[in-house]
């Protein structure tokens, strides 16, 4: 396990959109363990593999309950009102947006072995996987944030 650099915006891969992932096998363990440990570096709650320079359908994500690793995310379903909150990114210091998001949604990928998974998330893991599938997508939070305002570095973390 390796902590990787976290790319920076405006680096054109986090515009891209991230390819699907097909083979499950060590190069995708490593990239998945590598990607937790530079999340947990960054003090971040989330990461999406185009972050570290990898243009695939990867994220990792810790809000407080325990690692949650997930190839070829998509939410499936959703659920109740969305709710405004401040966000930030990792790839993108110094900045926070207040972003529209789903309070509740379903989400079904597939683990690191290619068996496929659902996830049902509430709170700020629904926030954080909507805002790391934007990611895979090649969305960042400031081109959907109603309001983006600088922070200072000690604020900084997602």
């Amino acid at each position: 396990m390796a902590i990787r650099t976290i790319v920076k915006h405006p680096d054109p891969i986090l515009r891209e959109k991230a390819m699907k992932v097909t083979k499950f096998n060590s190069n995708l363990h490593k990239l998945l363990d590598d990607m937790a440990d530079t999340m947990y570096d960054a003090d971040g709650v989330g990461l999406a593999a185009p972050q570290v320079g990898i243009s695939k359908r990867v994220i990792v994500m810790d809000c407080g309950d325990g690692l949650i690793e997930m190839v070829n995310p998509e939410i499936v379903d959703y659920k109740g009102e969305q709710f405004d909150y401040p966000e930030g990114c990792l790839s993108i210091p110094g900045l926070r947006g207040d972003v529209l998001r789903h309070q509740w949604i379903k989400l079904r990928g597939q683990d690191r072995f290619g068996n496929e998974i659902e996830l049902e998330a509430e709170d700020l893991l629904s926030r954080c996987a909507q805002h790391e599938i934007d990611h895979l997508n090649g969305v960042l939070f400031i081109d959907v944030a109603d309001k983006v305002y600088q922070v200072n570095p000690e604020e900084e973390g997602e």
